[in-house]
């Protein structure tokens, strides 16, 4: 309800105290998406083809039709690497009657024409794969995602494209999870809950109270997640607004 820019800047300072919010816009200003009403969490954006928020969303896929982002970042790249093997197989498999396409051994039928199009096909998509499938685990190696590629994420001394960067092997784990046996397995294994990532620089996160304190992110001696917001409770807050 309050329309001084002034005066909404300010609240939404206030309200960003007591959420585990440590990116800004631009501006310097708290992410805020004008069309979902709603604070933006780190690393998450509005997709102008889904109307949505995205958590950590990566990029705005045609191919899947669908974003790419915290929920199915992991089956995006099980997606690109079944595939490259799947262009493998067609190739290894063809690749016998493609010689004797060439050697004229074939019979000479429009059927013949057919092996040299998948041969072709194959191999153009399995190049294209590979350098897709290249620079998205770059990207996991360096916890970055499309975006944050092209547009470093700015916090509160500013902009840090190695700001979630915790290191190659914490990097994988956040995506593909702890367990190396489900790595290749389609289910969902990957660490967090889309709202919070861990910084390179643990001395940004004293500048929000809510994680100053580390033990409201772990678990205490005797197991239990008293005090946690892993899974008891879901910090976004959402602003109403009335006509």
């Amino acid at each position: 309800m309050e329309e001084r820019p002034d005066a909404q800047k300010q609240i939404l300072v206030e309200i960003a105290k007591k959420l585990p919010i440590l990116t800004r816009a631009q501006s310097g200003a708290i992410r805020f998406c004008d069309r979902c009403q709603v604070l933006k969490p780190d690393r998450c954006h509005h997709c102008s083809v889904c109307e949505t928020c995205v958590l950590k969303m990566d990029h705005h896929c045609p191919w899947v039709n669908n974003c790419v982002g915290f929920s199915n970042y992991k089956f995006f790249l099980l997606f690109l690497s079944y595939s490259m093997v799947y262009c493998v197989f067609i190739a290894a498999t063809v690749f016998q009657y493609f010689l004797k396409f060439w050697g004229g051994e074939l019979p000479n039928r429009p059927a013949k024409f057919h092996v040299l199009f998948l041969m072709f096909v194959a191999l153009m998509f399995f190049v294209s794969l590979m350098f897709l499938f290249g620079y998205h685990c770059w990207l996991v190696a360096k916890n970055r995602s499309t975006l944050e590629a092209f547009s470093a994420p700015v916090f509160v001394n500013g902009p840090d494209r190695n700001g979630f960067n915790v290191g190659i092997r914490k990097n994988l784990q956040q995506v593909f999870g702890e367990d190396r046996r489900l790595w290749f397995i389609p289910v969902f294994t990957s660490q967090g809950n889309g709202h919070y990532f861990p910084l390179k620089n643990r001395n940004s996160e004293s500048h929000n109270p809510l994680l100053a304190n580390e033990d409201m992110w772990e678990e205490s001696d005797d197991g239990s997640e008293e005090g946690s917001l892993v899974d008891d409770q879901d910090p976004s807050v959402t602003i109403e607004m009335e006509e």
